[in-house]
C-alpha cells in the first residue's frame, strides 16, 4: 500500500525526487581544496600585511621630516611649501603622458584586434609587449640624448607661433629638456601596458554583437563604436589608470631628462619645469642627511596617497560603468 502511494505521488509530481534521495549528503572536503583555499587566503593576507607595513613605515619616518629645524631639505620653508610644487609636478607630468598615450594605445589596440591581418597582428602585439621589458634608464637615456635635441626645433616653432597660448608661452628651452619631453618619454613607457589591456578587452567583445551590427549594415567603425567600445569602456578606464599609476611612480627616466626646480608652472617648453616627487627623491637623496631624509620619505608618503587615490577613483569609475557594459 505504501509503495503504491509513493508511486502515485511521483506520478502526480514527477519533479519531486523520492524521499530517500531528499536527504543532502555532506560534501567531502578534499585535501587539495583545503591546501588551495589556505594558500589563496594566505596570499591575500600577505598583500594586506605588506601594504600596512609600507604605510606604517612611511607615516612613522615622515613625522620627524615635517619640521624645518635642522633640516637640510626644507631649510626656511614649511613642508607644505616644499611638497605642493612636487605633487603638482607629479600629477602634471603624468596627466600629459596619459593624454598623449591614451589615444595612441587605443588606436593600436583596435588595429591589432579588428583591422590587422592575424599574422601581422601577432607580430605587432609581440613588439608592443617587448617595450614593457625595456629598462626605464634606457628610456631616460633616449629621452635626454636623442629625443630632447630632436624635438627642440619643434618647441621653438610652437613658442614662436603659439606663444599666446599659456601652455606654449615663456622662453623655449635651448636644450629641449622640458616637462613635455619628460612626458613624451613617460607616454612611450606606459604605452605597452595600456595597449595590452585594451587589446585583450577589445578581443573579448561579444562576437554576436559585432556580427549583428555588421548584418544590419553598419560599417566596421560603426560596429566598433556601437558594439566594442561600450563593452570595453570599463577596461579602457582600468588600463588608463594602471598606466597613470606607472607614470606617477616613474623615477629614472624623468630624472635624466629634467633638473629639479620645485616650481608650479603650466608652461611646457621652458627650462624651468615642475619636478615630480620620484625624480626629486632620486636627485636629493644622496645629499640629504638628518631630518632631510625623513622629509624625502614624507614626500614619498604624499606620492603613496596620491597613487592610492588615483586607483580608488579608477575602481569607482569601473564599478559605476559595469552596469552599463555590453557584457551584461
Amino acid at each position: 500500500m505504501t509503495t503504491s502511494t509513493t508511486a502515485q505521488q511521483q506520478q502526480d509530481d514527477p519533479a519531486q525526487p523520492p524521499k530517500a534521495t531528499q536527504q543532502a549528503t555532506p560534501a567531502v572536503r578534499r585535501l587539495g581544496d583545503t591546501i588551495f583555499s589556505g594558500t589563496a587566503l594566505g596570499a591575500g593576507v600577505v598583500i594586506l600585511l605588506v601594504l600596512a607595513a609600507v604605510a606604517i613605515f612611511l607615516v612613522a619616518q615622515s613625522l620627524p621630516g615635517i619640521s624645518n629645524e635642522d633640516n637640510s631639505i626644507l631649510r626656511d620653508r614649511t613642508f607644505l611649501e616644499y611638497v605642493v610644487p612636487l605633487a603638482f609636478g607629479t600629477v602634471w607630468a603624468s596627466l600629459i603622458a596619459l593624454v598623449i598615450a591614451a589615444p595612441i594605445a587605443i588606436g593600436i589596440a583596435l588595429f591589432i584586434s579588428h583591422y590587422a591581418p592575424r599574422r601581422f597582428a601577432a607580430v605587432l602585439g609581440y613588439v608592443i609587449d617587448l617595450l614593457a621589458a625595456v629598462p626605464s634608464v634606457v628610456f631616460g637615456l633616449w629621452g635626454a640624448v636623442t629625443l630632447a635635441g630632436f624635438v627642440q626645433p619643434f618647441y621653438a616653432w610652437l613658442n614662436a607661433n603659439l606663444g599666446w597660448f599659456p601652455l606654449f608661452s615663456g622662453q623655449a628651452s635651448a636644450t629641449g629638456n622640458t616637462i613635455l619631453t619628460a612626458s613624451l618619454v613617460l607616454s612611450v613607457m606606459i604605452l605597452p601596458i595600456m595597449t595590452a589591456i585594451c587589446r585583450e578587452v577589445f578581443l573579448q567583445a561579444p562576437r554576436l554583437h559585432e556580427e549583428a551590427a555588421l548584418a544590419l549594415g553598419a560599417t566596421r567603425w560603426e560596429m566598433i563604436r556601437m558594439a566594442v567600445l561600450p563593452f570595453a569602456r570599463g577596461g579602457m578606464v582600468s588600463a588608463a589608470m594602471l598606466a597613470l599609476g606607472r607614470a606617477l611612480g616613474e623615477t629614472m627616466a624623468v630624472t635624466m631628462v629634467l633638473s629639479a626646480s620645485g616650481v608650479i608652472s603650466l608652461e611646457l617648453l621652458t627650462s624651468t619645469n615642475p619636478t615630480p616627487i620620484p625624480a626629486n627623491i632620486a636627485l636629493a637623496f644622496p645629499e640629504a642627511h638628518g631630518n632631510g631624509v625623513n622629509t624625502l620619505i614624507a614626500t614619498g608618503l604624499v606620492l603613496f596617497v596620491v597613487t592610492f587615490l588615483v586607483n580608488a577613483i579608477a575602481r569607482a569609475i569601473v564599478n559605476r560603468r559595469a552596469e552599463f557594459s555590453g557584457a551584461n
